[in-house]
């Protein structure tokens, strides 16, 4: 599912102070971010002052500010930022939606038929999550689909939540590494030739070990902190009446598989869920749209789904128009010439491209953006010492799938972290984007992969003479 579109080339700015005054305000939102999330933030809206003040900083030290304002314009207007906002509305209006239809009630009457406790059910929720991630290819759309479904009805068992929400973002990471239509694999491989088959198969050596750690991890840390977590188990009672609504993520799954926009299956997937929910007595129609003519205001589970979104898509369009000017900066590539000139050998290429390919991705906070950026260092230093376009791709997705779902700052992060107030409406806590992080056992797996393919040439395979 690719997302992804070639943007306007942007005037290049100059900031006082070089580089590092290019750096600064990045430095600035990154211990901001940081700061905030280890001391507990309830939401990503804690973010949005330290974006505003770092974007007021990278003004400030812009010699051209007119120029740096419309690097920021062209980065909160691009394309996949409104397809990403517009799909985290209609995924929040979903998971509401869910929620009054019974659909939760549902699931814990299903996982008591199945005799599933909380540790049972986080297994069963990476499981789940990594055959949606690979059918949709899509990690965001899994985080979006599974979250209001899988987060409440664990909580409500008594799983351990931060293991709970490390085990959907962890099943959605399985999906972007290895599934063929994701476009961190499309990326990867056709940025360096390298033909997505073969691609896919050779990654079974990185994601198979990746997956069986993250699984001994969530095991662990369930079985030893399920009983602290399971007070919430008997607040409510399951009830089969609203498993008809599980055709409602079935058929959102379909589409995708079918080749649908991400927003057609949404919306598509919201309307038939409303339709169904009313036609199964589910859903009263007071919900849909009531008004309160005493004050003035209407109410709508449509209105509370909107509102749930907020917070996430204010963050991301002031974080797209940040990382717009570092891009219009000229920094990253300067940072690719100086790294051609440090490379003497295979190993020491292969260093390069993942410290590269890394510095790309914490800098532009994108995993795509970053790996357009290195694609042709990465390609010319990798066919100078005859590495193979296969592990090349296998490099640059590796470094994709590791510090986007682990670090506080990220968008699959806080995106996450984001939806676990879809507990809210059962008293269950929300889990910070730190702990969402360090949770997530299935890219900690593929760094410990990542580290032991660069120190030990895992997987290395070389071109030919022919190439």
């Amino acid at each position: 599912m690719k997302l992804n579109e070639p943007q306007q080339k942007l005037k290049q700015i100059e900031f006082y102070g070089g580089p590092w005054g290019a750096l600064l305000p990045f430095l600035i939102f990154v211990a901001g971010v940081i700061t905030i999330a280890l001391s507990g933030a309830p939401d990503e809206r804690g973010f949005w002052p330290v974006l505003v003040l770092a974007l007021s900083l990278g003004l400030l030290l812009c010699k051209d500010r007119t120029a740096f304002s419309e690097a920021v314009i062209s980065g909160m207007s691009q394309k996949i930022v409104m397809i990403m906002i517009t799909a985290w509305i209609l995924a929040s209006i979903i998971g509401i939606l869910m929620t009054l239809t019974g659909f939760v009630e549902a699931l814990i009457w299903l996982s008591d038929q199945l005799h599933l406790n909380g540790t049972g059910f986080v297994i069963a929720t990476f499981l789940i999550c990594c055959v949606v991630s690979l059918s949709t290819g899509s990690s965001f759309a899994t985080i979006l689909i599974c979250s209001p479904l899988l987060y409440p009805t664990g909580g409500i068992l008594g799983a351990h939540l931060p293991a709970l929400a490390g085990a959907i973002i962890g099943g959605a990471t399985f999906g972007d590494f290895i599934a063929p239509i994701s476009d961190t694999t499309i990326a990867s491989a056709l940025s360096q030739n390298a033909e997505i088959g073969p691609t896919i198969k050779s990654r079974l050596k990185y994601v198979l070990p990746a997956a069986l750690l993250a699984l001994f991890g969530y095991l662990i840390v369930s079985f030893t902190n399920d009983a602290d977590a399971s007070t919430n188990s008997t607040e409510i009672l399951g009830s089969p009446k609203g498993l008809p609504m599980l055709l409602v993520p079935i058929f959102i799954i379909y589409l995708f598989l079918k080749g649908k926009h991400l927003i057609h299956g949404l919306l598509f997937g919201l309307l038939f869920g409303t339709i169904l929910g009313l036609a199964f007595g589910l859903l009263p129609w007071s919900e849909i749209i009531s008004l309160d003519l005493e004050n003035f205001t209407a109410k709508s589970f449509v209105i509370d789904g909107i509102n749930r979104a907020v917070g996430l898509s204010i963050f991301t369009i002031l974080l797209m128009g940040m990382v717009a000017t570092l891009k219009a900066s000229g920094l990253m590539n300067k940072l690719v010439d100086f790294a051609v000139t440090r490379v003497h050998s295979e190993k020491q290429a292969e260093g390069w491209i993942a410290s590269v390919m890394s510095m790309a991705v914490l800098l532009t906070t994108h995993s795509i953006v970053a790996i357009l950026m290195v694609t042709d260092f990465t390609k010319k230093t990798g066919e100078r010492f005859h590495i193979s376009n296969i592990r090349r791709a296998n490099l640059l997705s590796l470094i994709a799938c590791v510090f986007p779902f682990i670090l506080p700052y990220f968008i699959p992060v806080i995106l996450m972290a984001n939806m676990t107030k879809t507990g809210q409406d059962f008293n269950l806590a929300s889990v910070s984007p730190l702990e969402v992080g360090l949770y997530n056992f299935m890219s900690w797996g593929l760094l410990l992969m990542a580290l032991i393919t660069l120190l030990f040439g895992w997987g290395r395979t070389k071109l030919n003479k022919n190439g």
